[in-house]
């Protein structure tokens, strides 16, 4: 019995996991187009290696794996699909597929859009990494700007960006809204400028982009959240009222749980999406399949 196991060939893991697949030495030569013999003679090479007998051939007609073939065939699967995972990366990479993509999205882009560009990209790019980072108003273009991302889809900034290259992708509706509780939830239309009287929740980002802009803001009394969940939660709460994404709170104004506001000086509006990359760093296939699959997206908003 060895202690120090030799190393396997990748030949030899392949013809272990054929004889695995197929259940026969002969149908796994028929597989490999070669001889019985020849298959036979790799796998006791394999197990002369690794010292330990990978097959029962004693007490079943058909080879059976032992305690340690099971064990040694999880690593070789492993080890085989990962050569095969590389093999597939490089095909990509001498074709132009990048080997990875850096994505920052806008906290306000509905979780439906999301989850459809990456399931999809998951299946058309399989072998492509994926860095997703989720960022709000100003900052998403800050990380393209700082080369943290390779693309990104982001919300409307008031000024252009130099280098910036800036795609449609369409938009959510905004609303007012506040728990039922909340004075500015009563029946009835209020008087312009009576948001001011109460706290208005505003998303704020520390981006030296949007650094002292505000978006929608009202209220004379604001807190400020630079988390999109965290500000739903206290709209529920009926800490403060606050503009918010439609898809995100459907649910909410469907069961009573938020309120939409009548307020004449703030009736919400239109939040509109742009995908974005440098102009010196254009996409490659996989970043422009995103740019393509947002595009559609936002087919749906108009």
């Amino acid at each position: 019995m060895i202690s120090d196991p030799g190393t396997p060939t990748l030949d030899q893991l392949r013809v272990f996991l054929t004889v695995v697949d197929v259940g026969s030495f002969a149908g796994a030569a028929r597989k490999l187009h070669r001889a019985t013999s020849v298959v036979s003679y790799s796998i006791a090479n394999l197990e002369m290696q690794l010292g330990v007998s990978l097959f029962d051939r004693k007490t079943t007609r058909k080879p059976q794996l032992t305690d340690a073939g099971r064990t040694v065939l999880a690593e070789a699967r492993t080890i085989y699909n990962g050569i095969d995972g590389l093999r597939a990366k490089v095909r990509g990479l001498l074709h132009g597929l990048e080997a990875e993509v850096h994505l920052v999205l806008d906290v306000m882009l509905p979780r439906e859009r999301v989850v459809d560009a990456l399931k999809a990209f998951r299946e058309e790019f399989p072998t492509v990494s994926l860095h997703l980072h989720i960022e709000a108003l100003g900052a998403v273009t800050q990380r393209v700007r700082d080369r943290g991302a390779t693309l990104g889809v982001s919300g409307p900034l008031t000024s252009s960006i130099d280098g910036i290259e800036r795609i449609s992708a369409g938009k959510v509706a905004l609303v007012p809204v506040a728990a039922p509780d909340h004075p500015l939830a009563q029946p009835g239309p209020h008087e312009p400028g009576a948001g001011r009287a109460h706290v208005q929740l505003v998303l704020t980002d520390r981006s030296r982009l949007t650094e002292d802009q505000e978006f929608a803001v009202v209220g004379t009394r604001t807190w400020r959240l630079a988390d999109l969940g965290a500000k739903h939660m206290l709209l529920r709460e009926g800490i403060g009222w606050g503009n918010m994404p439609v898809d995100m709170i459907r649910d909410d104004l469907a069961s009573g749980r938020l309120v939409q506001l009548d307020l004449p000086d703030c009736s919400g509006g239109d939040y509109t999406f742009d995908v974005i990359y440098r102009t010196d760093t254009p996409p490659g296939p996989a970043a422009n399949w995103l740019i393509e699959r947002f595009e559609v997206q936002a087919g749906g908003d108009a």
